[in-house]
């Protein structure tokens, strides 16, 4: 029998390890369990913060640009670029990770962040770009992506109005004559595994808003300006994007990207899992080691390392999953369709070393079961 052959494949776990981090940190449980084995790692995203760097390890260029974050301060963001194709994230340009809970402004955040990362990879010659919506900290409609992009919002009286979720309810047009031409050039995609419209009970700022610090009022007052920004875009560009899958993603980032920038959702962890080869590698493999940190009704539907899940059951090959906590009933713990869940204990000051003592425990108790 020749060496256990291991695919690792976890997500970021968020706050504590990014999915790099936590790849190396299981593949170190994994040779202290079965010291001959042969691991392959292979971290992965889901249109969120780490989809940059899934691609930079694809051999993608990487390039820091200045970007302004949710509530408009400029700092660095890395993008990635390799023939004429780049990936920019919300997470790592205005995202929801970079605000301190004094910055939670949810009818004043933007994605003008995204827009600066944008122009910044149409500067560098993109001519397709993957914009990955996950860990927005806003519910702009995209407004601000497309005010840094060269669009102006338009109040009752012509004025132009900031971006923001907060002004949105005003917007009565939207101008798209200074856009910028290099963007009738490139082809965009939006990755995302939210598939929510705009507005309404499942919308934009229903679901996701509260996440972003808006209380119930604001929540309501949002969810006004998404159905009027839905108007200006339709009024704008011909296209009712409001109720297609995704629109509500970032935010409502996705239906802009569609309504203006003639984008395609697909999904972040199948584009990932895709550009990693993944699927080749489950199936020359023994066992599949997955994780993120919280097993919930997200990881149920496919997200992250449930992509992961259920790429391994095709290949019928056994599958643990590491996390922190399981926010899963018994019966929906049964319809993931893992080998085993093994959480970690508490990750104190290193948890590195907690994920790689799961990661050992996991293997010993696949051997055993198997």
């Amino acid at each position: 029998m020749g060496a256990l052959r291991v695919v690792v494949a976890p997500n970021a776990f968020k706050g504590t390890l990014d999915a790099s981090r936590a790849a190396r940190a299981i593949a170190r449980g994994v040779i202290a369990a079965v010291p001959s084995a042969d691991c392959r790692l292979l971290p992965i995203a889901d249109g969120g913060d780490g989809t940059v760097e899934a691609h930079l390890a694809l051999g993608y260029r990487e390039l820091e640009v200045e970007v302004r974050d949710s509530s408009g301060r400029w700092h660095t963001a890395p993008i990635a670029i390799r023939d004429g194709h780049a990936v920019v994230e919300v997470a790592s340009s205005c995202g929801l990770a970079l605000a301190s809970a004094d910055d939670l402004r949810p009818l004043d955040a933007t994605t003008l962040g995204l827009g600066d990362a944008v122009l910044a990879a149409l500067e560098a010659g993109a001519r397709r770009a993957s914009l990955a919506l996950g860990g927005s900290a806003s519910t702009d409609g995209g407004s601000g992506l497309l005010v840094a992009l060269g669009a102006r919002l338009l109040d009752a009286s012509g004025s132009a109005l900031p971006p923001g979720g907060g002004t949105l309810s005003a917007v009565v047009a939207l101008d798209l004559d200074d856009l910028d031409p290099r963007l009738a050039d490139c082809e965009f995609d939006v990755l995302a595994d939210v598939t929510s419209p705009l507005h309404g009970p499942s919308g934009a700022a229903c679901v996701f808003a509260p996440q972003k610090g808006a209380t119930p009022a604001e929540v309501d007052l949002l969810d006004r300006g998404l159905r009027a920004w839905a108007d200006a875009l339709r009024s704008a560009t011909g296209h009712d994007a409001a109720a297609q899958p995704g629109a509500g993603a970032a935010g409502g980032v996705g239906a802009a990207a569609f309504a203006v920038l003639g984008a395609r959702l697909t999904s972040g962890s199948a584009a990932v899992a895709e550009a990693l080869g993944l699927d080749a590698a489950l199936a020359d493999a023994d066992l599949v080691i997955t994780g993120e940190g919280r097993l919930d009704a997200q990881t149920l539907a496919g997200k992250g390392c449930g992509h992961v899940i259920d790429l391994a059951a095709r290949h019928a090959v056994p599958v643990f999953v590491l996390c922190g906590t399981v926010d899963l009933t018994d019966e929906e713990l049964a319809m993931l369709g893992t080998t085993g869940v093994q959480q970690m204990g508490p990750p104190g000051p290193d948890p590195a070393a907690a994920l790689e003592q799961a990661a050992r425990a996991a293997v010993a108790r696949s051997l055993a079961t198997g």
